[in-house]
């Protein structure tokens, strides 16, 4: 999955860990939870180094199995109170956050599928239903490819891009209708390849 959606995640995660529904989230937050989304991607780095992609730490391997997820959750728990934000709240979206990129990885239709259950299963897994086209790797995804997965991407993800960045009461209930009506007919559209 290109980032576009990871992303999403993370700039709603932010939204919901500040407890200010209300109010928009700072830039600061928005990029830490944004990166934290991202990180279980951090294993690309293992290919210049010869990780392969199908090996234990490769793309998509142990970084993507909810055991990462929850270990990554329970440093930031640790760590919250430092900043004065709540640590069980901190955990729990954090481990949300982490976990969201394995599972929505598992929804693209390339690749070798994620080590959901890694270290206690080294099967890669994909869902049964695959409607997110996969995003090249590397300089591919600024191909005209890669572009047509940010797009889909954006679609898809739209919803939780707009509760993150559009302040509470900001649009009309027909505004509203308006965008869910679009949001569907546009994902539907590009799903349903």
């Amino acid at each position: 999955m290109a980032s576009v959606g990871h992303i999403a995640v993370g700039l709603a995660a932010a939204r919901v860990n500040s407890g200010r529904l209300a109010r928009l989230p700072s830039a600061g937050h928005m990029l830490f939870w944004s990166a934290l989304s991202m990180l279980p991607d951090a294993d690309v780095i293992g290919f210049p180094l010869g990780v392969r992609y199908a090996d234990e730490w490769g793309h998509r391997g142990a970084t993507h199995s909810l055991v990462f997820a929850a270990a990554v959750g329970i440093v930031a728990g640790l760590v919250a109170p430092r900043f004065h934000a709540p640590a069980f709240r901190t955990f729990l979206v954090a481990t949300l956050v982490v976990a969201s990129h394995s599972l929505l990885d598992t929804l693209t239709d390339g690749g070798l599928g994620c080590a959901l259950f890694w270290p206690f299963d080294q099967t890669r897994y994909f869902a049964r239903w695959r409607p997110i086209p996969v995003a090249p790797i590397g300089l591919g995804y600024l191909s005209p490819y890669g572009l047509y997965v940010a797009c889909t991407e954006l679609a898809v993800f739209s919803p939780l891009v707009w509760f993150a960045l559009v302040a509470r009461r900001s649009a009309s209930i027909e505004t509203r209708a308006l965008l869910v009506v679009a949001w569907v007919g546009a994902t539907w559209l590009l799903l349903s390849r």
